[in-house]
C-alpha cells in the first residue's frame, strides 16, 4: 500500500473539487435562476410553478389527493390532459432572434463609460446558436420534464399507473401530430417504464388531431378568433400602448440604441431569449439583465392578453371548441364510475391526452376556472396585477390537468388537479372532491349540448355573451 502526501494547496483544491462536485448533484443545490422566470407565460418552466422541484424532481406529494377523510375511498381512473415539455422557439421567433442578435452586436453601445458586463457577454461570447430547423421541436430538457411528470404522477397513482396496466398496455396514450407532442408521449412512457425498471422501451400511442388540435376544425373559431384581425384588438392596443412603449425605451436606453431601432417585436424577442435560453439550458443568459422585473410584468400581461383574447374566455367559441376534448374526458369517467357486472372487461385505469397549451386553455376556460370578474383588457393594466389568469402559472411547459375518480362508500368523487395541486370546480367549492353526479349536474347544460358541428358550424363571431360558467 502506498501513502501519498498532498501539498497543503493541493488538499485544499481537492476538498474544495469533493465540496462542489457533492452540492452539485445535491437535491438542495439549486441553480441560479433570472429575477424574472416566473414572468414568461407559455415559456414558463414547470419548475417556477412547483419551485420545490428545482430541489428534487422526484418530489411528490400524496396529501394533494383529497377524497372526503370520514369515507373509505380508493382511485379508480386517471385523466390527464398535458401539455408537451420544454421547446425550441419557432421558426418566426428563431428569424426575430437572428435580427436582435445582430443589431446588438453592431450597435449596441453604452457610450464613453464602456458596456456593461452583460453586454460585453453578448457581443463577444454570446453565439446565435438557434437554426430554423428546430422549429418549435422538443429539446432534451422537455424529455426530462415529461420524464419525472410520469415518475412522480406513478408514486402518487401506483395502483393506476402500476407495471402490470403498462405492460398489459391498459393506459391509453393519446397524443396531437405535432413532433414535440409525439415527443413527449414517448418521453412519458419511458419514464413510466423507468419508474418501473422495465428494460424494454415499447411505445403504445395513437395520433387524434381531431381530438387534440380541435381548434384547428372549428371554423367558428378559425373564422371568428384566429383569422379575425379585431379579436385581438386589446392585443394590438396594448403592444403600442403607454406601459409596452416604457419597456422599449428602456431596453432602447440599456442597449445605448435610439429608440427607433427597437420595435415591439425585437423587445418580445429579447425577453424570449431570456426564456429559450432558461427553459433548454437551465442558463441565466446575459440577455435577461435587459429587463428589470416591472418590464418583465408588462410582457407578461401582453402575453396573458393574447391567450386570454385568443384561447380562453375573450371569446365564448374558444371554449365551445374543446367541446370533443370536454366530451371525451366525461364519456371515459363515466366508463370508469359505471357499475359493472363480474363478467365484463375492467376499464381503464389512465388516460394520457398530450397536447399543446392551445388544448388546455380553451378546456380550462369550458368548465369555468381562471375566470376573473374584470377582464383584462389594454386599458386596465394597473388593476390586473392580482388577476387569476396567469398563462405562466396555468400552462407552463408540462402542464397537466388531471381528473381523478374515486369509489367511495356515498359515490363516485371526482377531484381536480392542476398541476399537481388541487382545485376546485366552479360552483361546488365546498369540496375537494365533490360526488361525481355532482359534477356532472353543473356541467349538465355542456354534457347535453355543446355540440361541436353546431357550435363550430353556426358560430363566426368571436365576440358576444359568454355564457360558460
Amino acid at each position: 500500500m502506498f501513502s501519498v502526501l498532498l501539498p497543503t494547496n493541493s488538499l485544499l483544491v481537492a476538498a474544495l473539487s469533493l465540496l462542489l462536485t457533492r452540492l452539485s448533484s445535491s437535491s438542495l443545490w439549486v441553480p441560479d435562476i433570472p429575477h424574472i422566470a416566473t414572468y414568461f407565460g407559455t415559456k414558463t418552466r414547470y419548475e417556477e410553478v412547483n419551485p420545490h422541484l428545482l430541489r428534487d424532481l422526484t418530489s411528490v406529494n400524496t396529501s394533494v389527493l383529497k377524497p372526503p377523510p370520514n369515507e373509505r375511498c380508493s382511485s379508480v381512473h386517471l385523466t390527464a390532459v398535458i401539455r408537451h415539455g420544454s421547446r425550441y422557439p419557432t421558426v418566426k421567433n428563431i428569424r426575430r432572434i437572428q435580427k436582435l442578435s445582430e443589431l446588438v452586436r453592431r450597435e449596441a453601445s453604452r457610450g464613453s463609460g464602456g458596456p456593461e458586463d452583460w453586454l460585453r457577454e453578448i457581443q463577444s461570447r454570446w453565439d446565435m446558436w438557434y437554426t430554423e430547423d428546430m422549429d418549435g421541436q422538443l429539446v432534451m430538457k422537455g424529455r426530462e420534464d415529461l420524464r419525472h411528470l410520469a415518475r412522480r404522477l406513478a408514486a402518487v397513482f401506483p395502483a393506476l399507473l402500476s407495471e402490470e396496466n403498462l405492460r398489459r398496455r391498459r393506459i391509453s396514450f393519446i397524443t396531437s401530430s405535432k413532433h414535440r407532442c409525439v415527443s413527449s408521449v414517448e418521453a412519458f412512457q419511458e419514464g413510466l417504464q423507468q419508474h418501473w425498471g422495465l428494460q424494454e422501451v415499447a411505445y403504445s400511442h395513437r395520433v387524434d388531431d381531431e381530438l387534440m388540435r380541435f381548434f384547428e376544425r372549428c371554423r367558428g373559431y378559425v373564422e371568428g378568433v384566429e383569422k379575425n384581425r379585431t379579436a385581438l384588438r386589446e392585443v394590438e392596443r396594448f403592444k403600442h400602448g403607454e406601459e409596452m412603449e416604457g419597456v422599449r425605451r428602456r431596453m432602447a436606453e440599456r442597449l445605448g440604441l435610439p429608440h427607433h431601432r427597437l420595435t415591439a417585436d425585437l423587445v418580445e424577442a429579447a425577453f424570449f431569449l431570456c426564456s429559450y435560453e432558461l427553459s433548454i439550458k437551465s442558463l441565466h443568459s446575459p440577455w435577461c439583465f435587459l429587463f428589470d422585473e416591472n418590464d418583465a410584468k408588462v410582457l407578461e400581461y401582453k402575453s396573458d392578453l393574447k391567450q386570454y383574447w385568443k384561447r380562453s374566455h375573450g371569446h365564448v367559441i374558444s371554449g365551445l371548441s374543446s367541446c370533443p376534448l370536454f366530451h371525451h374526458v366525461f364519456r371515459t369517467l363515466d366508463k370508469a364510475g359505471r357499475p359493472r357486472r363480474s363478467t365484463e372487461a375492467s376499464p381503464e385505469p389512465a388516460s394520457i391526452l398530450l397536447g399543446h397549451a392551445e388544448t388546455l386553455l380553451p378546456l380550462l376556460s369550458l368548465l369555468g376556472l381562471y375566470k376573473d370578474q374584470t377582464p383584462p383588457t389594454a386599458d386596465n393594466y394597473h388593476t390586473q396585477h392580482g388577476r387569476s389568469f396567469r398563462s405562466g402559472r396555468i400552462v407552463p411547459y408540462a402542464a397537466n390537468l388531471l381528473f381523478v375518480l374515486y369509489d367511495c362508500q356515498r359515490g363516485p368523487r371526482l377531484q381536480l388537479l392542476i398541476n399537481e395541486s388541487p382545485v376546485r370546480f366552479p360552483g361546488l367549492e365546498a369540496e375537494d372532491a365533490p360526488l361525481y353526479r355532482d359534477v356532472r349536474a353543473t356541467y349538465r347544460h355542456l354534457l347535453d349540448g355543446c355540440d361541436f358541428n353546431r357550435e363550430c358550424e353556426g358560430r363566426t363571431g368571436g365576440r358576444g355573451p359568454n355564457t360558460e360558467l
